[in-house]
């Protein structure tokens, strides 16, 4: 568990209540963002075990009891982890919430045998890229065809 000032992050079962309100915040936020919405057909979600141990994880971002963010990493061959899912609620953002799920998400990784990480993302998440990028992340080729993405970043975690 990690444990901020005001927050903390820790390991949640994804299909569990609060990971499961936590989801919906992030699919209404993605809704309300895009131009024409967001359509989860459209997203192709991984299997819900994609996000468990042994070949991931799920983490949620508490403030005293309230589920305010979460962050998902799924392995795939090669020691490439995946963060997906990462979300802060609009009443946390500037309180470092973000950085510090990004950094729980990667030594997750490192944790599972990951030697780098990748993520995409939509042009409208602005604040996503600058913290991805501020963060070491690099852009990179689209490595899925995930209808809503038009960035995708790589770091190294050596």
């Amino acid at each position: 568990m990690t444990k901020q000032a005001s927050f903390t992050i820790e390991p949640e079962p994804v299909d569990s209540p609060d990971a499961q309100r936590a989801l919906a915040r992030y699919v209404a936020e993605l809704d309300r963002r895009f131009p024409g919405g967001f359509d989860t057909s459209r997203a192709a979600p991984p299997a819900r075990h994609d996000f468990a141990p042994p070949a991931g994880a799920f983490l949620v971002v508490r403030v005293e009891e309230q589920v305010l963010g979460c962050g998902a990493l799924r392995t795939e061959p090669g020691g490439v982890g995946e963060i997906r899912r990462m979300w802060i609620a609009p009443e946390l953002r500037g309180r470092g919430a973000g950085r510090a799920l990004l950094a729980a998400l990667e030594d997750q990784a490192r944790r599972l045998g990951c030697d780098r990480v990748r993520l995409d993302t939509a042009a409208e998440l602005v604040e996503a890229r600058r913290l991805y990028e501020s963060a070491g992340y690099r852009q990179i080729p689209a490595y899925n065809n995930n209808a809503y993405a038009q960035f995708w970043y790589e770091k190294s975690l050596d």
